[in-house]
């Protein structure tokens, strides 16, 4: 009876189903850059594999509903952050949100209109009932200059961009489940880089504890970084973002180790990579839409190349793409449908297979692989624990190659299959002896056979 009477005693502010159980005030635990300086980790210094949706329009296109369906559907799927934007790209200083807002005050970063921000407060909130965090991007990048895409108007200075930030600062502070994001989907001239810093400094400023606003930076596609190119040595800036772009078969994985070689040492990852259903290097007409197996190979490139997580996108999603909107670049189906598009069901096991061994002591292991061909679909990358307890080796088409092992830390290893489109586990034979080993994957093609072998020391 005591146990029933605590249940109802809680009741008021819990949700109960039969899965998730969503809890009200929910709490998650602050995220923060591991001892290493390579992952994240959350503040009771459990792993935290980053495996982020683009909800881009999320704040500006969604009522409540349609956040919670949104969000509903990404929790169920394993997702536990997602990339959303305060001053959003597609008119979102003019065209007022689904709420019937505008977030400015006659579009002046100084004067927020507080009935917006409410929704911004709705979404962080009800991310947080499902354990996602939320990376917000104060504002997107047109709104610091004009560019080729996006309906600005430029609103933001070195001093009105601190006190925004500031301001977003102060309101979210005690918002534990917030990553910060600067930038949007622009790379900076040189004119506009104190205007990203100042605007990083007004959020550090609102916080008050440095330590509780993780923070970044979210660039177009650049080389030989992407936020380190700019940010790498600035103290907000806690770990290294990229977008590798809306091409397939790039090498994705050199952006990844530029930044993972860079001094001081900090965390890095894709940010924005080939969106599910997207036009191929825009060129639908000549190149096609992408298909699962381009962006399974950009995301295990990525995470075995040193990056501490993976975002995913999917091309209707972003901009939440309905039949009454215009459409941004040929997407082929309503936001709503394709949620459940394959990769959106299948990034969750690049996640499950990461954690299912020692996290934090992991590395690239670019001299395991003999013969492999950079700048070619069929490159097979290889990742392993420092203390030689396993290693990982993604094979892009299946493609034979040979694995030296020299640094496992038994010559007795445990080879085991991973299907990266079903997440199952297939062990196989053991091998013993010897410093290197030819593999024959299960299968080979291009398309559908991918695969990872893990080997265990013994």
């Amino acid at each position: 009876m005591k146990n029933l009477t605590l249940l109802f005693t809680l009741a008021p502010f819990c949700i109960f189903t039969f899965f998730p159980v969503f809890c009200v005030n929910a709490q998650l635990p602050r995220l923060k850059v591991s001892d290493n300086q390579r992952f994240l980790i959350q503040e009771n210094e459990d792993p935290f594999f980053w495996l982020a949706d683009t909800a881009w329009e999320l704040i500006h296109r969604c009522d409540r509903e349609e956040v919670i369906y949104y969000l509903d559907k990404r929790a169920e799927q394993g997702f536990n952050v997602v990339q959303a934007v305060a001053l959003a790209e597609i008119d979102g200083l003019n065209t007022p949100s689904s709420m019937g807002e505008r977030p400015l005050v006659n579009n002046d970063p100084s004067h927020p209109n507080e009935a917006y921000f409410q929704h911004v407060d709705f979404v962080l909130e009800e991310a947080a009932k499902r354990n996602i965090y939320v990376a917000l991007l104060p504002t997107w990048g047109d709104k610091v200059f004009t560019s080729t895409w996006g309906k600005g108007p430029e609103v933001f200075d070195e001093k009105n961009a601190k006190s925004f930030g500031e301001y977003l600062g102060n309101r979210y502070k005690d918002q534990t489940n917030l990553i910060w994001v600067i930038g949007g989907d622009r790379n900076p001239r040189e004119e506009d880089i104190p205007i990203w810093s100042s605007m990083a400094e007004g959020v550090l400023l609102g916080v008050g504890a440095e330590e509780n606003a993780l923070m970044t930076f979210h660039p177009q596609p650049a080389k030989p970084g992407g936020s380190s190119n700019w940010f790498h040595k600035e103290d907000w800036l806690d770990f290294n973002m990229h977008q590798t772009g809306h091409c397939p078969n790039q090498p994705t994985y050199k952006l990844i180790k530029h930044d993972y070689e860079l001094s001081p040492t900090k965390p890095t990852l894709d940010g924005e990579p080939l969106y599910e259903d997207h036009p191929n290097c825009f060129n639908a007409k000549e190149l096609g839409h992408s298909i699962p197996e381009d962006i399974r190979r950009i995301m295990y490139w990525n995470v075995f190349a040193g990056a501490f997580g993976q975002t995913y996108g999917c091309h209707a999603v972003w901009q939440m793409y309905t039949n009454d909107r215009e459409p941004i670049n040929a997407p082929l189906r309503p936001w709503k449908v394709a949620l459940d598009l394959p990769m959106a069901n299948q990034v969750r096991h690049l996640k499950d297979l990461m954690l299912s061994r020692p996290f934090l002591t992991r590395e690239p292991a670019w001299d395991m692989v003999k013969g492999t061909q950079e700048d070619d679909k069929h490159f097979v990358i290889a990742t392993r624990d420092s203390e030689g307890s396993y290693a990982m080796v993604y094979f892009p088409t299946g493609k034979p190659v040979e694995i030296n092992t020299t640094s496992l830390k038994s010559a007795n290893i445990m080879l085991t299959w991973f299907d990266p489109r079903t997440g199952n586990f297939i062990p196989t034979e053991n091998s013993k002896g010897g410093s290197s080993l030819k593999i024959t994957p299960p299968t080979e093609g291009e398309i559908g056979h991918d695969w990872v072998l893990i080997m265990d020391a013994e």
